[in-house]
């Protein structure tokens, strides 16, 4: 029972309260802001630090999906692709796939049936469809062994999850939400038709075990939505009354990074003969990101370690080394990182076949406000999920507030306005031009650090190169290639507090850098605070 002492503020008030900040979270946040709500999220860590930050970095359809006939999933995701590259045009870009031919494997008919519904499934209006490929006669089959000599060559697009996450918490906050990062939800209880929840916000980013000093805060919320992702179900158990009646299913997907195993732009799509397949994508310039794996998780989710298992390295390097002529090993990962991904359990018995939609479950009774939980869901569709999340919660809330129609699709993201302020083409086709401008406007700058800054930040870099006319304006250069400048708008603008947030999540500048990066970093944080 929430007990309301002297300690205790007094409660804040909203229409709804989000629980979770993962893409899902903050989609559903921004979604309900903007349609005249009142919202509060809480995220018992930073943005995006679980799940949502450990995917394979693309907006696709899952062509692999087909396979099992989940041909509305793969749909809806093919209509969100292209949406979302128009949201935000800086982080979300064109990426074409090469899927060598493999005999003995998936029959070359399969593959180019399933590549004519994928281009087909849903309009496209920038990205180019399908086309065979001789390997040994294109750049793409730079690389690859010599006996692979076909292939296809189709589209899907690359984006930057966690930074996705990040604007779509700062465009909530825009529009009136309020964000409590590192801020747990202790507490649930339905009191006078309506939810009474207990956080606990840390108080120092840095240290989760010692919660003596945590402050205390109260919400009083219309309805709450339960966006918590690998705990939906266990908050789901803990804090209401029905008996649970969707069970998840936790997998592992892990991921390995080593130095570029090929020269150009293009990824790769690589079969396995147990039927998994593997991406090999161009990461950081001078990278390959090579994943993701399967693997049914038993465990908790508090006790969920983002730890790759030797066995799953072994397996990447493996798949790795049947197309590529450059063998890996171990030895050759760089970095790697793993999360545990929420899916609706369907009664599938292979981790690999377990649908990848969401499900929305709203429970409504007369005595008890209503609370809504989301199971499932992939990155490329959180817009979507979103608007069905505000279609069932409107009916419940429209008693106490006229709640606006949708409207996210026709809104950009924050640093999207790159050459115009509303979701068109030219946004996503002029990219290049954008950072080229940008790097001309700063020619007192390095142009691969202003070509960063335009890449991450779109136009959003002019808020944190504001006033600064030269590299001593910049301020102190903390690390290599991380100016105080950069450092106090993610701070002040996106929520960072600690150098993991700034290194790995907000920028992937981590990969680049010394091993002690982190530790000067959270010094330099520490000397400032």
């Amino acid at each position: 029972m929430i007990q309301e002492t002297s300690s205790v503020r007094e409660p804040l008030c909203c229409d709804v309260l989000v629980i979770g900040g993962g893409i899902n979270g903050v989609g559903i946040a921004r979604d309900a802001a903007g349609r005249g709500l009142k919202v509060i999220l809480c995220e018992k860590d930073d943005l995006a630090s679980h799940t949502s930050s450990a995917s394979s970095k693309l907006i696709h359809g899952g062509l692999r999906y087909l396979e099992y006939y989940e041909f509305s999933l793969v749909r809806k995701a093919l209509q969100e692709r292209e949406d979302l590259m128009r949201l935000a045009p800086h982080l979300i870009r064109p990426l074409r796939f090469v899927m060598p031919y493999v005999a003995g494997l998936r029959p070359r008919w399969i593959l180019r049936c399933g590549l004519f519904l994928y281009d087909h499934l849903a309009r496209r209006d920038l990205l180019p469809g399908t086309e065979s490929c001789y390997l040994r006669e294109h750049e793409v089959g730079t690389g690859l062994k010599s006996d692979l000599k076909f292939g296809f060559m189709y589209s899907d697009a690359w984006v930057d999850d966690a930074r996705l996450v990040v604007l779509n918490a700062m465009d909530a906050q825009q529009r009136g939400a309020q964000i409590f990062t590192r801020t747990r939800c202790n507490h649930l209880e339905a009191k006078n038709g309506r939810w009474l929840a207990q956080l606990s916000r840390r108080k120092f980013a840095s240290d989760s075990s010692d919660n003596s000093n945590d402050e205390q805060l109260l919400v009083n919320a219309a309805c709450v939505v339960n966006a918590s992702g690998a705990w939906v179900a266990d908050l789901q158990a803990k804090f209401t009354s029905q008996s649970v009646t969707q069970k998840m299913r936790l997998v592992k997907g892990s991921h390995i990074v080593v130095n570029s195993l090929f020269s150009h732009e293009n990824a790769y799509i690589f079969q396995h003969p147990d039927g998994r397949i593997v991406f090999a994508i161009p990461y950081e310039k001078k990278f390959t990101l090579i994943g993701t794996t399967d693997i049914e998780y038993q465990g908790r989710p508090d006790e969920f370690k983002s730890e790759i298992s030797d066995e799953e390295i072994a397996y990447l390097c493996n798949l790795s080394n049947q197309y590529f002529a450059h063998q890996i090993s171990v030895q050759d990962v760089l970095w790697s990182y793993a999360g545990v991904r929420p899916l609706v359990d369907d009664g599938q018995s292979d981790s690999k076949s377990i649908t990848r939609d969401y499900r929305l479950e709203l429970e409504l009774d007369l005595d008890v406000a209503p609370i809504l939980h989301v199971f499932g869901g992939k990155i490329t569709t959180y817009r979507r999920l979103a608007e069905d999340a505000l279609s069932l919660l409107s009916k419940p809330l429209s008693s106490i507030k006229a709640v606006q129609p949708a409207w996210t699709k026709t809104a950009l993201l924050p640093g999207g306005d790159l050459f115009s302020t509303l979701p068109d083409n030219q946004n996503v086709l002029r990219r290049g031009d954008f950072i080229q401008a940008c790097c001309l406007q700063y020619p007192w700058a390095p142009n691969t650090w202003v070509a960063r800054l335009a890449a991450s930040y779109g136009t959003r870099i002019h808020r944190i190169l504001e006033g600064c006319v030269d590299q001593t304006s910049l301020g102190d250069q903390v690390l290599p290639g991380l100016y105080t400048c950069e450092i106090r708008y993610l701070i002040h603008e996106e929520f960072a507090q600690t150098a993991r947030d700034i290194l790995w999540r907000r920028t992937k500048l981590g990969l680049h850098l010394a091993a002690d990066a982190e530790s000067i970093l959270d010094n330099w944080l520490a000397g400032r605070s």
